[in-house]
């Protein structure tokens, strides 16, 4: 028993730490190239050089990400053979469809990658520009796929149990678009732009701060942050929608989230507070406002843990926390485009000191939201792997030695992370030096710099 112990919590700390480290560079392989195609478009269009050597900089960086979160990738690829066999080998049928396709989307948008970063003077401006076009749609079908996994995960479809409890009639279809998919999707696409736009235009506050005010740190900034504003803005009444199937296909969850004890119509909304001995405390509750917001209704009914088998119930004081933290972010960063939008309309110079500031708070405001939003995902669903289908502890590995593993994981994400960090530094010191966009760099040969000035002047082709 404390061997099964030792290893599920092994394996959840590992897996969790594989999660949270790749879905950050994930955001990035699914909204960078967004970013990068509208300088490109810009600078080809407008004949405007200084966007095209952002464009130009932020395909490298983009390819050092691309690189770090293929490593990461086919770790978690590995890790949920070996850490979850259980889930696999029997549900393998059932989810199989969606990882196929996502590693074929990987492979097109790496494939895609290798040709925008070597065409810059090798293709016309027009083709060389729509080569980010697979580039953004592969990221985007890619990260579909392994999120219809997870809200498979949450909403199992696509197969049903013989008397013997094993799988059969298979639908791999129907278990892919699955009652949660849409929403998730949704949800996560929107967190892609918002992580990356807020972390893109913090890296140029931070530069503004410091008094590089020129044209290049305004454009950077402007264009990452239009992305980030509108995703944070849009972002609270999609995360509202997503959330609406709760209480019907996941009571367990939206009780934890509510800290409800009690099953009840006209529910209070409870800001802050924990749970302690069936009690909540410490917390503010404001009437009715809990029915409003899960259901839509004044006289909604919220369900409570007294519907939910004590050995059912996830941690709730995690999940709550979690939810009200990833809540609280995203009104801070709603609140910050919104003010940043009034000063471009109203304000002599949008770019103060204070805006600046409030833009690197939003930048890591945005890490700590998405990183909250998937510890309510997952942590929510305790203790199932598959909800109500599977629990987690039946799908453990019974191998020895993951605490290992786990180590060596952390040693692992920590030089990556560390080596990604300081190639990216070194590029942009490098650049700031020399202005010289074309210097060599860890995966390609150094180029001259006309060649971008040459392709903003040469029209669209």
């Amino acid at each position: 028993m404390f061997l099964a112990l030792d290893n599920l919590m092994a394996a959840r700390y590992q897996m969790a730490l594989s999660l949270g480290f790749h879905i950050v560079l994930s955001c990035f392989g699914v909204a960078f190239p967004a970013l990068i195609y509208v300088l490109h478009r810009r600078g080809i269009r407008h004949d405007d050089a200084d966007a095209l050597v952002l464009a130009k900089k932020w395909a490298k960086v983009a390819a050092v990400l691309f690189a770090v979160g293929a490593v990461s990738g086919t770790i978690l690829s590995f890790e949920m053979g070996l850490l979850w066999p259980g889930l696999m080998s029997t549900y393998g049928d059932v989810i199989g469809l969606p990882f196929a396709l996502e590693g074929i989307a990987f492979f097109v948008e790496a494939i895609f990658i290798g040709i925008y970063l070597y065409g810059w003077d090798r293709l016309s401006p027009r083709v060389h520009l729509n080569t980010l076009i697979p580039i953004m749609i592969s990221g985007a079908f890619g990260t579909f796929c392994i999120i219809s996994v997870n809200a498979w995960m949450n909403a199992p479809a696509g197969f049903d149990l013989d008397a013997n409890g094993e799988v059969i009639n298979v639908r791999p279809l129907e278990a892919m678009f699955n009652s949660a998919v849409l929403g998730m999707s949704v949800h996560m696409f929107v967190a892609t732009y918002m992580v990356t736009g807020f972390l893109v235009a913090s890296v140029y506050a931070v530069g503004m701060l410091k008094g590089r005010r020129d044209r290049r740190h305004r454009l950077g900034f402007t264009v990452a942050f239009a992305f980030a504003g509108v995703a944070a803005v849009i972002q609270p009444f999609v995360g509202h929608l997503t959330g609406q199937r709760l209480a019907v296909e996941q009571p367990s969850k939206i009780a934890a989230i509510e800290l409800a004890t009690e099953t009840e119509t006209r529910a209070p909304l409870t800001i802050g507070g924990i749970l302690i001995d069936g009690e909540v405390r410490y917390g503010v509750s404001i009437p009715v406002l809990g029915s409003l917001v899960v259901t839509d209704s004044l006289n909604g009914e919220v369900p409570g843990f007294d519907q939910i088998p004590p050995d059912e119930r996830p941690p709730a004081n995690v999940v709550h926390l979690a939810f009200q933290t990833m809540v609280g972010a995203g009104t801070l960063m709603a609140a910050i485009a919104v003010w940043f939008w009034w000063r471009r309309r109203r304000a002599d110079d949008p770019f103060g000191t204070w805006m600046l500031r409030a833009t690197v708070l939003a930048g890591g405001l945005s890490v700590v939201a998405l990183e909250a939003g998937w510890v309510t995902t997952e942590v929510g669903r305790q203790p199932w792997i598959v909800y109500r289908v599977m629990l987690v502890e039946d799908a453990v590995t019974a191998n020895t030695g993951i605490w290992i593993s786990l180590a060596v994981i952390v040693v692992v994400y920590t030089s990556m992370a560390y080596l990604a960090a300081r190639v990216i530094r070194g590029m942009a010191r490098r650049w700031r030096e020399s202005d010289d966009v074309d210097i060599a760099t860890p995966y390609g040969p150094s180029e001259s710099l006309p060649v971008a000035a040459q392709e903003a002047t040469s029209g669209p082709g």
